[in-house]
């Protein structure tokens, strides 16, 4: 059994980003997990097994919005009644600016990864790039996306907070199956791509 060393223990919480966001994953405020929960699955049972349409739908949630805000609005004018608490309905220019940021650096990372495959003829790249494909293309045609995307919210409110409460023991099984994993690479490395010959560096650069 391997010692469990306090030191080394990641800090789920603040590997989530800290803050409320963490707070709601690791059921640290109980009711935003309890309202998250409840949401997704109401809307997952409305629209996978009532049969509901996401745009009727989103359209008669925001037509009822509307017109419940306009007469709320209406009758305060008349009885001298306070206005609906709406904030400003604004996107402030450092929150596109940290959007636009987050994009370019996967937007980035996309080409640079296609580059590789396309022209540096990386076998290894290409092969964990059509695995990977392969595997999201094979999960794809047994749910749809709706359902995915229900599984991955049950999945974040649920695996955090099993990581964060059993995380030695994880760990070690985790290595465990790493070194597997790294075992078998490297006998499929030896065995298979190191044997198929590619151009050299001069080479290209000849061509």
């Amino acid at each position: 059994m391997v010692e469990s060393n306090p030191s080394r223990r990641l800090n789920v919480h603040q590997a989530l980003g800290g803050g409320s966001v963490a707070d709601v994953i690791l059921w640290k405020k109980w009711y935003g997990g309890v309202v998250v929960l409840m949401s997704t699955s109401a809307l997952w049972f409305l629209f996978e097994r009532a049969g509901y349409n996401l745009v009727s739908f989103v359209a008669n949630v925001l037509f009822l919005l509307v017109v419940i805000l306009f007469l709320w609005a209406k009758s305060a004018s008349l009885l001298n009644r306070p206005l609906p608490p709406i904030p400003d309905l604004e996107i402030s220019d450092e929150s596109v600016v940290k959007a636009a940021d987050s994009m370019q650096i996967w937007i980035n990372s996309a080409l640079s990864i296609a580059h590789d495959i396309a022209l540096g003829r990386n076998l290894k790249l290409f092969l964990k790039v059509a695995v990977g494909l392969w595997v999201i293309s094979y999960i794809g045609s047994l749910i749809n996306f709706l359902t995915l995307v229900y599984i991955g919210v049950i999945l974040s409110l649920s695996v955090p907070v099993v990581y964060d409460k059993f995380q030695d023991h994880i760990d070690e099984k985790l290595c465990v199956i790493h070194r597997i994993l790294q075992a078998q690479y490297r006998k499929i490395d030896d065995n298979i791509l190191k044997k198929i010959p590619f151009p050299s560096n001069k080479q290209k650069k000849t061509q």
